[in-house]
């Protein structure tokens, strides 16, 4: 009975696999528990169904729009301080002790984050969106991930590199991706859809659609065909 209820709501989530019969019904329990504290502390903090971990930061919270069934797990830390609203579509994760970074120098006011439909990432993603994140719906990313939005400019020698200022392009990802763990993207990175990132890479560059993508610096692994 517990799980068939576990089934119909994440059925009612969008999620659409089944669950595996090996797991006891003690776990499904527990998880059922905790989402239920999670979503009670979203409802006071945010005031909406969110389910929210605990210890977390969210600062300038009416810049930001939340979708519906997203998860903020433990220790997660979003600044919600940019020019443009943050976006975070319906089913997002944020994986505990992630941080979203939209504008961290008072020298520039940050662009800002938005998050598709459906994705999730892995604990300890850094996310600094000064210069700008595109992130589309249907991503899958594991832990340690870091993307960082902006570069450094070091043209003159005669000038400390901290006082030069800094670039933005921003970075891109699209529809359908898979980012493996350790990922690090440069800013000016644009990854087309249905793509697949092997852990560890660093990327840089514009990559097309329907490719694996690895290497440091990331190159063109293989085209996924039909």
């Amino acid at each position: 009975m517990i799980k068939l209820i576990f089934q119909k709501l994440l059925n009612r989530a969008g999620k659409n696999y089944k669950i595996d019969p090996n797991i006891p019904s003690s776990l499904f329990i527990s998880s059922m528990f905790s989402r239920f504290i999670m979503v009670c502390r979203g409802y006071f903090w945010l005031y909406k169904k969110i389910f929210l971990g605990k210890n977390c930061k969210i600062s300038n919270k009416r810049n930001i729009i939340f979708g519906s069934n997203i998860t903020i797990e433990n220790n997660v830390s979003i600044d919600g301080y940019s020019k443009n609203k943050l976006s975070f579509g319906n089913n997002v994760k944020i994986g505990a002790y992630s941080w979203i970074s939209c504008t961290s120098h008072f020298s520039k006011y940050g662009e800002g984050i938005t998050i598709g439909n459906n994705s999730a990432f892995g604990k300890f993603t850094e996310f600094g969106a000064a210069g700008g994140i595109q992130i589309g719906s249907d991503v899958i990313a594991g832990s340690y991930i870091s993307f960082h939005s902006e570069n450094h400019v070091f043209q003159d020698p005669s000038r400390l590199i901290r006082e030069q200022g800094v670039t933005s392009k921003g970075i891109l990802i699209g529809n359908n991706v898979w980012i493996g763990a350790k990922v690090t993207f440069l800013d000016g990175s644009k990854i087309g859809n249905n793509c697949v990132i092997a852990a560890g890479a660093v990327v840089n560059g514009e990559f097309p659609d329907n490719t694996v993508i690895g290497g440091v610096p990331a190159k063109i692994l293989k085209t996924i065909t039909q």
